[in-house]
């Protein structure tokens, strides 16, 4: 039997076509799920779609390579025609893409949002405070010292009522996320003290501060310049410690003032300014060395230091009013009510007679004076069943219950100040959140800061539709088949 012989034709590498530079074909092999036909000797020069590749010239199409590649780079992620080869040449099947059930990661964090709270309750101040672990005699002591610290330099540097206020308001809600041994006190309050500055236009440099402090301690002869290097360090800490403080804050830079409210209300009642009216602003920049600024709005505020000074010098109390009537001060029109002008009133008494040598008008009356107003407001409280902290609400876990933690699945929304509603978008209004937030919420997804509550909230709502887990029962009906019964 003879042999038949032919002529084998030249087929085109695909290094030596210049067409075929666009599928990404080289040296290296394509998967074997790309390769079409076996080992065969097939005429590629009427068909210009075929295309070989390989050492052992395996035929494949170009049109189904396309197809291919694009659906293992949508599966896998990544357009690559790259394979894995072996040590002889031969092409590997490439690893199969991770499904969505083995996947670790579903897909990129929401982000968080943290909301400016322009007020903080009472209730969220013990549970922070509980959270970094400060006692109430240690804290009074902190928030004591950054206080009279800040209005000492102040004085010195001849700033303006309204930096102080707003250097305070910084500096309280720093040390609300913060534990004490994670800053410096002086530190904080001077960088509350430099942001301040900035905020209210009374522009100063951070050198200018640390040179205020420090020539506070010396006598005059031997005094610094700001641009002395002993400074340097202190500056570039401060400005470390600047963006910590806005983040505190919520990037919110609304600030409230009210001595202009106290002198408006004592003209108005016709109290002496001398008197009543110089007590009473004296009262208003106590008032800061408290958390009262953070829980109470501007009036409430103003209202509680005019009667509180009115009530020192003996004034006249009619003036002032039941608070509902005609005469004297019309809560509703400040938009306040008793209980919150009485739970300021206790806390200023509260400051007088625990602390009354760091405070300006403690020292100038005796100790009998705020025992006696105490009880008046007390039996008031009393006969109207006023509590002693007001907008507070029951707390979400009881001391049986342990706190829930977040899960992945949650979705980025708007914590409610006073209530327990966590969500993986905004800042938790737990405490133990807070200080985690600041830390390390950053390494997990991008934090963003907003104003507007309800745009938070509306888009809690729109990204939590991406998050739903939607499940259809579907009943089938299958013919089964009875096995037959064998004899």
């Amino acid at each position: 039997m003879t042999k038949r012989k032919g002529k084998k034709r030249k087929r085109d590498s695909v290094v030596d076509r210049p067409d075929s530079q666009d599928v990404g074909a080289s040296s290296a092999p394509p998967p074997t799920s790309l390769l079409r036909g076996r080992d065969r000797k097939t005429d590629t020069t009427d068909n210009p779609n075929l295309i070989e590749v390989g050492p052992r010239k395996k035929v494949f199409s170009l049109e189904e390579t396309l197809k291919d590649t694009v659906a293992n780079s949508l599966g896998s992620g990544s357009l690559s025609l790259s394979a894995n080869t072996s040590t002889n040449g031969e092409a590997e099947m490439a690893p199969a893409p991770p499904t969505p059930a083995e996947s670790a990661t579903p897909g990129p964090h929401p982000s968080f949002i943290e909301v400016a709270k322009p007020y903080v309750f009472q209730q969220k101040l013990e549970r922070c405070l509980n959270a970094i672990g400060m006692s109430e005699a240690k804290e009074d002591s902190i928030r004591l010292q950054g206080v009279t610290w800040i209005d000492n330099i102040r004085r010195a540097m001849q700033l303006p009522v309204r930096t102080y206020n707003t250097a305070v308001v910084y500096y309280h809600k720093f040390r609300l996320v913060h534990s004490d041994n994670e800053y410096d006190n002086i530190h904080a309050a001077a960088a509350a003290l430099f942001m301040a500055c900035k905020i209210e236009d009374t522009l100063k440099k951070s050198r200018e501060i640390l040179c205020a402090s420090w020539n506070l301690k010396l006598p005059p002869a031997e005094h610094l310049t700001p641009d002395d290097p002993f400074f340097d360090p202190g500056s570039k800490t401060l400005i470390g410690y600047e963006r910590l403080m806005l983040e505190a804050a919520g990037f919110d830079f609304r600030s409230r003032h009210p001595q202009r409210l106290v002198l408006k209300l004592c003209k108005s009642l016709n109290y002496p300014r001398s008197t009543v009216g110089k007590t009473a602003y004296n009262m208003s920049l106590d008032l800061y060395r408290t958390f009262a600024p953070l829980k109470q709005t501007t009036a409430t505020v103003a209202i509680a230091c005019v009667e509180l000074a009115a009530r020192l010098c003996d004034a006249d109390l009619t003036r002032l009013g039941t608070g509902t009537g005609e005469r004297g001060i019309r809560y509703r029109r400040w938009g306040t009510s008793r209980p919150e002008v009485m739970e300021t009133l206790l806390d200023l008494l509260d400051l007088y007679m625990h602390h009354k040598p760091s405070t300006l008008v403690g020292p100038s009356w005796p100790l009998d004076s705020f025992i006696n107003i105490r009880i008046a407001l007390n039996q008031e409280a009393a006969t109207h069943d006023y509590p002693r902290y007001t907008q507070s609400a029951p707390s979400a876990t009881s001391a049986k219950e342990k706190p829930k933690v977040a899960s992945g699945k949650e979705t980025n929304g708007v914590a409610k100040n006073g209530t327990k509603e966590t969500t993986n978008g905004t800042a938790d209004t737990s405490p133990a959140a807070a200080v985690l937030a600041i830390g390390g919420r950053g390494q997990i997804g991008t934090v963003r800061f907003m104003l507007d509550a309800a745009r938070a909230r509306g888009e809690k709502r729109t990204v939590e539709s991406y998050f739903t887990t939607e499940e259809e029962e579907v009943e089938v009906e299958v013919e089964v088949e009875r096995p037959r019964r064998t004899r």
